[in-house]
């Protein structure tokens, strides 16, 4: 990796491509520290150290910007969920699918439409936790006409801006620029959640040797975890295709063998980000309705079911009565399987594919075109996608266990490490490719 970035330094363009994608994350970690008018951050901050750890990942994805409420505190969450809705609705409605299909115009319109829908997204989320925080007395002037607005045209406004200079990543730099944003924002708080770590298990530790092996024990951890992501990323089951010969003209074509990549992990983070979120759901709104999950007797059925949700109680062996609520990392578990399911069989369909597969004149060896076609990719797609899920679920637990049965907490986990990851793999993939094309240009005009 780091000798891909030495060699794309030397090429002029791509240089300039590099440069230009750190000035835009300089300007994304400045607005990061730029305070909403009108917000007690001294106040917030306190009362966001009270609360549960369901808004830790929320806090890890907005690089801290929700615990500072800077103009970036939506960061692109609302861009993250409307395209996820946008990709959703392209698959369940017939007009938005042949638009799709219509080549590059018809993504224009597409990502336009992405657009507009995460500025509708921003001002919803922002209205409501105006309003949210407004009764937990964190705004300086209450909740008032003038003091929401400021709120809401803020937040609304630093999400845009962020969308905005993710495209111009995108488009005048390296990677995806959403992408980029998304991981730049989860790294920096990284140093943070280490410190933590060492403070909490090595400086702490009653010996030198204790402190040293607990070093070790976290440094494997996460060597091991990056691996493992590593490894399910980039895995694929590769199905033959073998293209029929046939005339045409005087000349026999075709006859060539291929095959269609399938990813393990076809759904890639989008399980683990559907799964925390839906359970995040319940203890959000409650929080900002002033709710608090169960703390002792008395707890209503709901605040019960609020600690349920909460990742932050699940695994606490030193408590039997506490223990109980891991009953929650069941259902995570449940559902991160579900979505991985669900997601992949809304964006692969194994009929199309077999109707291409027959119209180009290709088959599997062993396997007739058409329905049987169908059945075999349906049958292998379900293999790999219950792979995936373990291999997902895994990833996302392995955090949560350390959490609640060691007390590591930190703002980054399984999902986080996942995007992490992807991101910078694919990013050295794109930088690799941009090398390649121009290495070729060179050969071709020499």
């Amino acid at each position: 990796m780091l000798e891909t970035i030495r060699n794309a330094f030397k090429v002029a363009d791509i240089r300039k491509r590099l440069l230009y994608t750190f000035v835009i994350l300089i300007i994304v970690r400045i607005g990061s520290q730029l305070p909403i008018p009108g917000v007690s951050r001294d106040y917030f901050a306190e009362w966001f150290s009270q609360q549960t750890s369901a808004l830790n990942f929320f806090n890890a994805m907005t690089g801290g910007s929700f615990t500072k409420m800077s103009i970036f505190a939506l960061s692109i969450t609302p861009y993250i969920t409307a395209s996820i809705i946008m990709q959703l609705l392209t698959i369940a409605i017939p007009k938005l699918e042949e638009m799709q299909k219509e080549g590059e115009d018809g993504r224009k319109k597409i990502v336009e439409f992405t657009r507009y829908l995460t500025i509708g997204l921003s001002i919803i989320e922002s209205a409501a936790m105006a309003i949210g925080f407004g009764n937990q007395n964190l705004l300086e002037d209450g909740i008032g006409f003038t003091s929401v607005t400021v709120m809401v045209v803020s937040l609304t406004a630093g999400s845009a801006l962020l969308m905005w200079l993710g495209e111009q990543i995108t488009e005048k730099g390296v990677g995806n620029g959403i992408s980029i944003i998304l991981m730049f924002n989860i790294v920096s708080g990284m140093p943070e959640d280490f410190g933590n770590l060492y403070t909490t298990f090595v400086k702490s530790a009653s010996s030198t040797t204790n402190g040293l092996i607990a070093a070790i024990v976290i440094i494997a951890i996460v060597v091991a975890m990056v691996v493992f992501i590593i490894i399910l990323q980039d895995a694929v089951r590769k199905i033959p295709v073998q293209y029929a010969k046939k005339l045409q003209g005087r000349k026999m074509v075709g006859g060539q063998t291929s095959n269609i990549p399938l990813k393990v992990n076809t759904a890639g983070v989008i399980p683990v980000i559907f799964a925390s979120s839906l359970l995040s759901l319940p203890i959000v709104i409650s929080q900002f309705a002033g709710i608090q999950p169960a703390s002792g007797k008395g707890a209503s059925l709901w605040q019960k079911i609020l600690k349920v949700c909460s990742q932050g109680d699940w695994c606490n062996f030193r408590n039997f009565g506490e223990f109980k609520y891991t009953l929650g990392l069941l259902v995570y578990i449940v559902l991160v399987i579900f979505f991985a399911y669900f997601y992949t069989n809304i964006t692969f369909n194994p009929v199309e594919v077999s109707s291409n597969l027959k119209k180009a004149g290709g088959f599997i060896p062993g396997i007739r075109p058409g329905k049987p076609t169908t059945e075999y990719l349906s049958k292998v797609l379900n293999n790999i996608i219950f792979i995936g899920a373990v291999g997902l679920t895994i990833i996302a637990v392995v955090p949560i266990f350390c959490s609640g049965a060691f007390g590591a907490n930190v703002g980054f986990g399984g999902t986080s490490l996942i995007i992490v990851v992807g991101v910078v793999l694919e990013t050295i993939k794109q930088i690799e490719s941009q090398m390649l094309v121009r290495n070729y240009k060179g050969f071709l005009n020499d």
